[in-house]
């Protein structure tokens, strides 16, 4: 197999594999793949059998180094032939593996060339799109009120404007990623999970019509407070990539969040937000939306045969 760096330029070209791909876990979006890489970490790409192969490579962290799943139109990889590919890539681990993969061919099956190792904290969340759009319900009390308040404060006084990101609004949302970042201290080293997040919006940002995906800003008195993308993971869900506001303003991640659930994802049933990293803050707000699934994630360790 001969590895590449994949690109925006190229998403046209792999589209294709994705069409039909089931995996609902949020690494499996090609838009992410490609978006996710700085000069710490690149994403390699290769074709073989009919799948497209991506390896997840790193410049210092190289303990790191990792595939997922292979992706093609047609089907999955069994667990005997994906342990034949990861040797021959010269790797030694599968990651973000979803629970569907084992429920296909059985834990004994897959044990057969891999230890399993669940990944709890690489889970991630699935909503409704419904729940998060109206947030009807006793369980959303606490949300519409502080929908509610910043209605009141900013919306109802015409301070505010929610609409798509175009080309004239990419270099403020970056702008006010920068803020966010600056904020979070996010850019202190290139390997922080922050500082990759950083750049992968950033990458996002800089390429919405390359990579296919639908972008939503939100201006306070002219200046963007908040910026959400979503990209295409199956035919009846989306992942929000990115979802950044201003956590100062009150009811303002609220509203924004409702506004990205009515306007991002029209023709999906479901909102994948992603794992909470193991950050029980993150796991404590991403919970308290109420997720109908959670997607299990684990890590396949090759077995010396």
């Amino acid at each position: 197999m001969e590895f590449r760096t994949i690109t925006p330029a190229d998403f046209a070209t792999y589209k294709p594999y994705f069409d039909r791909q089931r995996y609902r876990l949020c690494d499996y979006a090609l838009a992410s793949i490609i978006a996710w890489q700085n000069d710490a970490y690149r994403p390699q790409v290769a074709t073989q059998d009919g799948f497209l192969v991506v390896a997840a490579e790193f410049a210092v962290d190289t303990h790191l180094r990792h595939m997922i799943l292979p992706i093609g139109p047609d089907g999955e990889m069994p667990p005997e032939r994906l342990a034949d590919l990861v040797a021959a890539a010269g790797h030694d681990s599968v990651w973000f593996v979803p629970r569907c993969y084992l429920d296909t061919y059985g834990e004994d099956a897959v044990a057969a060339f891999f230890k399993i190792q669940r990944d709890p904290d690489l889970d991630d969340y699935i909503y409704r799109r419904a729940d998060l759009a109206e947030l009807a319900g006793g369980k959303y009390a606490k949300k519409r009120n502080l929908v509610r308040q910043f209605h009141r404060s900013h919306v109802a006084e015409n301070r505010v404007t929610v609409g798509p990101i175009g080309p004239d609004d990419v270099a403020d949302c970056i702008d006010y990623l920068e803020i966010w970042c600056g904020e979070r201290a996010c850019g202190v080293e290139l390997a922080e999970d922050l500082a990759c997040e950083r750049d992968a919006a950033t990458n996002t940002l800089e390429n919405l019509e390359r990579l296919d995906v639908r972008g939503l800003h939100l201006r306070i008195d002219g200046a963007v407070k908040a910026f959400g993308v979503a990209a295409h993971l199956t035919p009846d869900l989306a992942t929000l990539q990115y979802e950044k506001a201003d956590a100062r303003i009150k009811g303002l991640y609220q509203y924004f969040d409702q506004q990205c659930a009515r306007r991002l994802f029209n023709g999906y049933r479901y909102i994948n937000k992603e794992s909470d990293m193991g950050l029980a803050g993150l796991a404590k707000s991403k919970r308290s939306y109420h997720p109908v699934e959670i997607v299990e994630a684990y890590r396949l360790l090759l077995s010396p045969q």
